[in-house]
């Protein structure tokens, strides 16, 4: 395939992240030559794109932050964005959810289509000081090595760069090895590791991927350093409205799989109405759906005023006939309740890549 003919990856830069680990995940998520658009907050992008793709059928180009990607998408650039979401560590990406929240009315054309979890593994990134580089090489490759226990000495370290989501995942090795390092946040972890590389006084370390290690030359003086071992981010992959997606299902069988897809709304009430918001939470109860997740954003429109994001088992459904779907029951009865609300998208539940 000539070069101009690649379906376009782009991601938060520089290369060196996770979420190449994200699109090893079913290929029909993804249109074929069509363009793709990865940010992740975490930078564990490329990572999942070297797995589905081996660089061989996709050009790379990497986006400096998240609301980059949406604004690609929007514009029609790219045919798929993919964003993180969420951390079982450390919660929300609330990057994330204020440019679902669109106060601006600068993304209304943006659905989600597509998910699926990551694991996430932090590992502590510098160059080890002589006295030491044998000893946290032998730690690093040995099967018998301790994940989370220091190789090295860490006083020579006077600086460390990640991205700030990474900082709440590794609060207890931080606290307990470099509790008087000064942080400084960076667009992404892979952005953390280049700029330790750039510094050969080996002052400067990163949060960051043993990907990233040996993309910028580094040393591993630490791995697997994140406070819970399952540490896990979920990516949503982001289409145009008017873009097709490859995931479909006949009518007849959509009421027997609503279980395996999810669905996100976003709505606002009327705060100084009591019970506002227990009469929108009480129409997904009252049609059997399943709530999985509830955030809060600020509305804009006023101090303590707020968008709420609910998540819930079940898909919209089109076509003759939908209005009868229990979703679209929902939705339609949910509109007479609340001020504002819009329907974010539906996608088949994703799994853990590893």
């Amino acid at each position: 395939m000539a070069e101009k003919e690649r379906p376009v990856v782009a991601f938060l830069g520089p290369e060196g992240s996770y979420t190449h680990q994200f699109l090893n995940l079913p290929i029909q998520l993804i249109v074929p030559n069509s363009s793709l658009l990865i940010s992740n907050s975490d930078s564990y992008t490329p990572q999942a794109t070297l797995d589905a793709f081996k660089f061989t059928s996709i050009t790379l180009s990497p986006q400096i932050t998240i609301e980059d990607v949406f604004s690609t998408v929007q514009s029609g650039t790219a045919y798929r964005g993919v964003v993180p979401f969420e951390n079982s560590s450390n919660g929300s990406v609330v990057f994330t959810l204020d440019l679902f929240a669109d106060i601006h009315k600068k993304y209304a054309d943006i659905l989600v289509c597509g998910e699926a979890y990551v694991s996430v593994k932090h590992c502590l990134l510098g160059y080890a000081q002589p006295s030491s580089r044998n000893q946290a090489q032998a730690e690093t490759e040995s099967p018998s090595a301790n994940e989370g226990e220091p190789a090295n000495d860490f006083t020579h370290i006077k600086r460390i760069y990640s991205h700030p989501q990474a900082w709440g995942q590794c609060k207890t090795f931080l606290s307990t090895h470099l509790k008087y390092t000064d942080r400084h946040d960076v667009s992404s972890t892979s952005k953390a590791a280049e700029i330790a590389s750039q510094d050969e006084t080996g002052s400067s370390a990163a949060l960051s991927s043993i990907m990233a290690a040996d993309m910028f030359g580094l040393d591993v003086l630490a791995k697997t350093i994140n406070d819970n071992v399952d540490n896990t981010t979920r990516f949503l992959v982001l289409r145009r409205a008017d873009s097709p997606t490859s995931a479909s299902i006949s009518q007849s069988d959509c009421s027997k799989e609503q279980a395996a897809w999810k669905s996100l709304v976003t709505f606002t009430v009327d705060h100084g109405n009591p019970g506002a918001l227990a009469r929108c939470l009480d129409v997904f109860g009252t049609y059997g759906i399943n709530l999985t997740s509830i955030n809060t954003r600020p509305s804009g429109l006023q101090n303590w005023n707020y968008v709420f994001f609910v998540e819930f088992q079940g898909r919209k459904e089109d076509g003759h006939g939908a209005e009868e779907g229990s979703v679209n029951k929902a939705l339609g009865e949910l509109g007479q309740r609340c001020r504002t609300w819009r329907w974010l998208g539906s996608w088949r539940s994703g799994e853990v890549i590893e």
